[in-house]
């Protein structure tokens, strides 16, 4: 399932069911630790991007790319996923991808515990515990910025949503900050199919509150290290549902933000370890005589360094934690029967 998708407008439950078929390219960046393990196991796919064709018509829906496949069933609660090149796919139900899910999201707190040395901050984004209330701050701007995207005329909004601790604000708690660069195209009412079948699929796993994410293991991975990331993106998905749209282009960057506190910790620690490199580095006056200018050249290369990677620092406190690229390519509104079965020749796998 894609962000994007999930955060449409929701189809009435009183209207007729209709049929879209689409051609999207997506990209899911993780920084980091996490960004390293996606990368292994996702390939090509987690590094360039993919292009799916998605299609729905009532409770089932499929997503098909060159090498991977999927198709959900709602009415079974079963989800069959396709294995492109061998011409193989398995079957799983809803029950089991719950508890990958639960399985995914422990092994990354594990990972997460074992990575983080112990001198460092727990977090960025310190989980919100029993005693503390979370609040959502949401911004709409219209940037007056037009142009055309696939054929279809676009116009651009920027969305920000905020999560922090309520009481407080962003910079003395810490929290996150979502933000998304949507280019609308006039409303497609089809594409609603898409979202209100995504919608549904995850209240049937995890009930109403769920917020849509690129795959199961993704969404336990990230939600494990940046428990606020739920929240953002439910916020968003509601949000999103008064767009008076449909979007075409979609690029969000989610920041994780440090608290005043941690910020003073993390600056503590990098000026003691400035100062170890310095003392290391530093050359003594009998010896700087005999190297003269190289040694001064080292040093001032390497002040002139740590001073331009301050400056690429231009938001301290702050670090990405996922960034999302989608883009419609095509819109299509007649789905066959074939086009939402298991390819011919295709062999169950156990």
């Amino acid at each position: 399932m894609k962000v994007v998708t999930g955060a449409l407008l929701l189809l009435s439950a009183v209207s007729l069911r209709a049929e879209i078929k689409t051609q999207e390219k997506s990209q899911v960046q993780f920084p980091g630790m996490l960004g390293r393990m996606m990368n292994i196991f996702g390939g090509k796919a987690m590094r360039e991007g993919v292009v799916d064709t998605v299609a729905v018509k009532g409770n089932r829906k499929i997503t098909l790319n060159d090498t991977t496949g999927q198709i959900i069933d709602l009415d079974e609660e079963k989800i069959y996923n396709l294995d492109m090149r061998s011409k193989t796919y398995q079957v799983r139900t809803f029950d089991d991808v719950r508890r990958q899910m639960e399985q995914a999201q422990e092994q990354a707190r594990q990972a997460q515990q074992k990575q983080q040395p112990a001198s460092e901050p727990k977090s960025a984004t310190p989980p919100p515990s029993d005693a503390k209330q979370m609040q959502i701050d949401f911004d709409l701007k219209q940037t007056g910025q037009t142009r055309n995207i696939n054929g279809y005329d676009c116009r651009e909004v920027v969305m920000t949503i905020t999560v922090h601790e309520k009481g407080k604000t962003l910079e003395q708690s810490g929290g996150m900050v979502m933000t998304t660069h949507e280019w609308l195209t006039k409303k497609i009412d089809a594409m609603k199919e898409i979202a209100d079948f995504d919608r549904r699929y995850a209240e049937k796993l995890h009930g109403p509150t769920f917020a849509a994410m690129p795959s199961a293991d993704q969404m336990a991975a990230a939600a494990a290290m940046y428990p606020m990331l739920t929240e953002a993106l439910g916020k968003f998905n509601v949000e999103n549902v008064n767009m008076d749209g449909t979007p075409i282009l979609t690029t969000m960057v989610t920041e994780s933000v440090a608290s005043a506190e941690q910020i003073q910790q993390q600056q503590q620690q990098q000026q003691q370890q400035n100062a170890q490199s310095n003392d290391s580095g530093g050359i003594p006056t009998s010896v700087g005589g005999l190297i003269g200018g190289l040694g001064r050249r080292a040093i001032r290369n390497r002040a002139q360094k740590q001073q331009q990677q301050q400056q690429e620092n231009s938001a301290p406190g702050r670090a990405t934690v996922m960034t999302l690229n989608n883009e419609v390519i095509q819109i299509a509104t007649q789905v066959s029967a074939s086009d939402l079965a298991i390819p011919a020749g295709f062999q169950q796998k156990n």
